[in-house]
């Protein structure tokens, strides 16, 4: 997997990096990236060697700023980009994925970039990280997921505000709200979630898949519900 034009994917010790690698372009997501990150999630999503997952961006300045639209918005028509959709659902493999998966943000987290965060499960990031999701002042909304996620992880409110307000939120309010779990000097940012992922794949990954299982599918369930799932995920590793 080193041939892809717009991600570098290396493995190493268990752990998978993934960084976006559009730096001349602040990363931003564009068709190229969306096929060779669906290749890359199959891969990270297969390899039993694999155990956790980093998501980075190259470059000084920013982790994804968003989509390219000028791609994204001059999709030949709708039953192409739906078949598109349907062949390669990015945001759905991702949230397929039973190991864990840390982002590691810095600078600008816009659109695409927050939406690809959100599907991670641990999200540290940098003292200079920007948070925002500008898509209704482009007449346009989240389309990856964004909706749906951002208000699971801080609250309908707030991220209706976040979301039709277009501001920006930086580092220690992205912290206050739980968007992120820590904030870290920048040159600590990959140190830090390197001893994260590497004392997670020092688990059990089975006990670590169930373990994410009960958290991620139990959210979406009520407590009877979910109390069911623990018990059937606890009895699958006697």
């Amino acid at each position: 997997m080193s041939d892809f034009e717009t991600i570098i994917y290396e493995k190493k010790n268990r752990l998978a990096y993934v960084t976006l690698n559009r730096p001349q372009a602040l990363n931003v997501y564009n068709i190229r990236m969306r096929d060779e990150l669906y290749q890359v999630l199959g891969a990270i999503k297969d390899d039993a060697e694999v155990r956790v997952a980093i998501f980075r961006g190259a470059g000084e300045r920013a982790f994804c700023a968003g989509a390219d639209l000028s791609e994204f918005l001059t999709a030949p028509s709708p039953i192409i980009a739906r078949q598109a959709r349907w062949e390669r659902d990015v945001w759905g493999l991702f949230l397929s994925i039973n190991k864990p998966l840390i982002a590691a943000l810095h600078g600008f987290v816009l659109g695409s970039g927050v939406e690809i965060a959100l599907c991670c499960d641990i999200r540290l990031a940098a003292e200079d990280v920007q948070f925002g999701l500008p898509e209704p002042g482009l007449g346009i909304i989240p389309a990856a997921g964004g909706s749906q996620t951002l208000p699971r992880i801080i609250g309908g409110a707030k991220a209706l505000e976040i979301l039709l307000s277009g501001r920006w939120v930086k580092a220690e309010e992205a912290r206050r709200l739980k968007l992120v779990s820590r904030v870290l000097p920048r040159k600590e940012l990959m140190p830090a979630a390197e001893r994260l992922a590497e004392r997670i794949a020092n688990f059990n990954p089975l006990a670590v898949a169930c373990a994410k299982q009960a958290v991620t599918r139990g959210l979406d369930m009520s407590l009877s519900q979910g109390l069911e799932l623990e018990a059937r995920l606890a009895g699958s590793l006697r």
